[in-house]
């Protein structure tokens, strides 16, 4: 159960980091991407490619997320200038591009057989001083995720339930990821890494988005046309908050094949609507809401696996692929009640609405 949960973790952090690049690209600044799960696709390919080449693992990282912005640079040069529209839908051709391309280029990407046997960070064993190391650096990580979760409820009353959501997520997390630490499992260094990771991009992105050039992109999001008139390049702003989105995409890519396997049918669209469905839930233009979107994904994603759910569906005589389909309609059922009931998402601010414009 312990070991489950660190996995558990591990996931919905890792999803957390892929959709705080979709809320920069669209939350925060009005452009549609429905192919954002190319670029973790770059990002994973490339890191597990280049680091059984012997290329060390934070350079891999680094080269996967360059590439996706690379990705971000060619998309944005020859579509930013549509309609969001027509940018949606040239943004989910090419994630089928990317896919299409690992599926048939076996001498590159080992085609529908997957990339196996790569490297994976904290593989190893530490000896008992650094695994107490590793629990104070476990423990700064969670202290300082409830602290500001703590500011956060402070501040509106609807955040309470999302807000006590998150903080016993949190709490877990510690509880299973301290035990884990002490008798080692190399899943718990993964779980302290991808944690650590979206800890550092979070606060990042947190003093860009409340930065003159956040503030320019929030401009963009709602009328472009007001920041052209002050003599800003639109274009430009669009584009660097497009690669950056997907890089960050590109970082969570790594820690999505770290935490799993490589196989092209793992980058299907489906990935990119979780992430929407992470950001509409967290709230739009909301960086902590998109991470707590995250964890309530993964929450309702784990407990309708559990046993007692399963019984349920097996009354209703529904089968497993039924019962997929049918936990997939509940969400969609749940975001339409979302739109109409309160379209800025759960935990989100009604100011940060894009898609009313």
């Amino acid at each position: 159960m312990v070991i489950y949960f660190v996995f558990l973790t591990i996931s919905a952090a890792t999803y957390a980091l892929f959709s705080l690049g979709l809320n920069l690209q669209w939350g925060v600044t009005g452009l549609i991407n429905f192919g954002h799960v190319a670029f973790m696709a770059i990002g994973a390919y490339s890191t597990v490619l280049l680091s059984m080449q012997g290329v060390p693992i934070p350079i891999a990282v680094l080269i996967g997320a360059g590439l996706s912005a690379l990705l971000g640079l060619l998309i944005g040069i020859s579509t930013l200038r549509l309609r969001e529209d027509y940018l949606g839908i040239v943004t989910i051709g090419v994630s089928e591009l990317v896919r299409l391309v690992a599926k048939n280029e076996a001498w590159l990407t080992k085609g529908t057989f997957g990339v196996q046997g790569y490297p994976v960070p904290f593989n190893f064993k530490p000896e008992y001083p650094a695994r107490i190391g590793l629990i104070i650096w476990l423990t700064a990580i969670c202290g300082l995720a409830l602290w500001r979760l703590w500011l956060w409820m402070r501040v509106e009353t609807s955040r309470l339930l999302g807000g006590a959501v998150a903080i016993a997520f949190v709490l877990t997390a510690y509880i299973c990821g301290a035990l884990s630490l002490y008798t080692y499992d190399p899943r718990a260094g993964l779980m302290l890494l991808t944690l650590t990771a979206l800890t550092v991009v979070y606060i990042g992105l947190e003093k860009l988005v409340n930065s003159p050039w956040g503030r320019i992109l929030k401009a963009i999001r709602e009328d472009e046309e007001v920041p052209k008139a002050l003599g800003k390049n639109v274009f430009w702003y669009k584009l660097q908050a497009f690669m950056l989105g997907g890089a960050i995409a590109g970082v969570s890519g790594a820690f999505y094949a770290w935490n799993g396997t490589v196989f092209p049918d793992n980058f299907e669209p489906l990935i990119t609507f979780n992430a929407w469905i992470i950001v509409m839930l967290g709230g739009s233009g909301n960086n902590l809401g998109t991470i707590i979107g995250a964890i309530i994904f993964w929450g309702y994603n784990s407990i309708t696996r559990d046993e007692s759910f399963k019984a349920i569906f097996r009354a209703m005589h529904l089968d497993e692929t039924q019962q997929g389909a049918f936990r997939v309609m509940i969400i969609g059922l749940v975001l339409m009640l979302i739109m109409v009931l309160r379209p800025q998402g759960i935990l989100g601010k009604k100011e940060e609405l894009t898609l009313g414009r």
